[in-house]
């Protein structure tokens, strides 16, 4: 039973507090140029995850110096690590950083506490960056309460089930149009072991609530669970959440990759790539990567939208986007930086010198009426683009939700909580504890938000 439910403190201390416990001791990062020493003159600091595209992004900033005058000094950080130093700069205004890739989980909770720059008032100035052309999907989860939007998108994602054609040709095996996640079990089973030292799935261990609780959570809601109902209350010890999680935890400790507890994205994308799995649930934003002209899979990956059990879809909505801090001493600049970085151009950009196949897609409309792009992206262009316009942040489950989101919960608290319970469920699946005492624990951490949220 729930505690006595007690007056909610108010929303910008909610919000404060739960950016202060995220804060854990920050690991040291990589540094590209001299950007500690703040701001400045015609520098800017950017901070970043270091994914792929971001990699790129590097090797490209400087045609935008070139072009503008403008250096830009990079750090770039693991997931994990950037999410708690972005939160640190920017809750605390120190203005170290003029821009940061943020999510559309962060944005909006952002935005209200004042913490970005809203972007009309550039984007009105800047006809060629064509604010028209951004799926309206990916400018909905950018836009704050008061209507304005306060993040522009690098790449936008969903998620699906990639595959490899060529080992299920080979083992007699059909990929369904829809797959169920049952199916897909079937399939691991089927597939694990297909080619020496295979392994029939790969899915994400890595604790973390971007990390595990990204693809779990979307298990969860099409197999009927919910981490809150509309009155808040705390659902993580429902039948559906224990069945969804069991799943989880059983399918990938029977066929999925070795050391999948400590797996994220970017140890799938290794395992995938290196012909070590024959299935992976992910991001959509991956099949850029295992089609690049140097990918050994290239050619050989099937793609299926991601799997589902009580609902019709469940892929998640994401971007990785650029947010400006309210106290950058650049603004202008930085916006000349954002509207650089995610604009047609730079895609045209990355077209000419890494592949189509690599550029930021999931973002822009016209990406998708590009020839170029769709013949080098024709592996899964269209089903990529499908899945970003058919996700349903506002409804991803069979019950009503009390705030947005598909693989989170939009609510400040839920840095903290995702990353708990994702430590509890990383923990079940290195075989330290059961599903049940992992639930148990979790939905103790959850109704403690209950708590200070019922009744709203």
């Amino acid at each position: 039973m729930r505690t006595q439910s007690r007056r909610r403190p108010p929303r910008a201390m909610l919000a404060m507090a739960a950016a202060g416990t995220l804060l854990a001791p920050l690991l040291s990062g990589c540094w590209v140029g001299a950007g500690g020493a703040g701001s400045g003159g015609d520098a800017i600091n950017v901070l970043m995850v270091n994914n792929p595209q971001m990699t790129e992004l590097q090797k490209l900033a400087p045609r935008f110096t070139e072009e503008t005058g403008i250096k830009v000094n990079f750090t770039v950080l693991p997931e994990n690590d950037v999410r708690d130093k972005i939160s640190q700069d920017f809750a605390n205004q120190a203005g170290q950083y003029d821009v940061a890739t943020l999510s559309n989980y962060e944005i909006p909770i952002y935005a209200r506490n004042g913490w970005l720059r809203e972007m009309n008032s550039y984007v009105a100035k800047d006809p060629g960056y064509d604010e028209r052309d951004v799926l309206k999907p990916m400018r909905q989860s950018l836009t704050g309460d008061d209507g304005k939007l306060y993040g522009q998108p690098f790449y936008g994602e969903s998620s699906f089930l990639m595959y490899r054609k060529d080992v299920f040709e080979k083992q007699g095996l059909t990929m369904p149009a829809r797959p169920t996640w049952r199916q897909v079990a079937d399939l691991a089973a089927k597939t694990d072991g297909a080619q020496p030292g295979m392994k029939g799935i790969c899915l994400r261990g890595l604790p973390g609530w971007g990390e595990v609780m990204a693809p779990l959570t979307t298990v969860v809601n099409t197999f009927g669970g919910t981490w809150f109902d509309k009155d808040w209350t705390a659902r993580l010890n429902s039948p559906e959440w224990k069945r969804a999680t069991t799943f989880y935890v059983d399918l990938v400790r029977k066929y999925g990759q070795s050391g999948a507890a400590q797996s994220g994205f970017a140890e799938c994308l290794n395992n995938m790539t290196q012909g070590k799995v024959a299935m992976w649930y992910d991001a959509t934003s991956a099949a850029g990567s295992l089609e690049a002209a140097k990918s050994p899979v290239k050619g050989r990956m099937g793609y299926a939208p991601a799997p589902v059990d009580k609902t019709e879809s469940a892929g998640w909505l994401y971007t990785w986007a650029w947010g400006i801090q309210q106290a950058s001493r650049n603004p202008d600049k930085a916006w000349r930086f954002v509207s650089w970085a995610s604009g047609k151009r730079y895609e045209q950009l990355v077209g000419d010198e890494f592949g189509w196949s690599n550029v930021p897609a999931g973002k822009r409309a016209s990406t998708y009426d590009n020839p170029a792009y769709r013949a080098e992206a024709a592996a899964f262009q269209e089903m990529t683009k499908e899945a970003i316009e058919g996700a349903r942040p506002n409804d991803p489950g069979v019950q009503p939700r009390p705030a947005p989101g598909i693989q989170f919960v939009g609510i400040p608290e839920f840095t903290d909580l995702g990353t708990k319970v994702s430590q509890e469920i990383s923990a079940a699946i290195a075989g330290r504890q059961s599903v049940d005492a992992a639930l148990k624990k979790s939905q103790q951490l959850a109704e403690k938000i209950s708590e200070e949220y019922e009744g709203r």
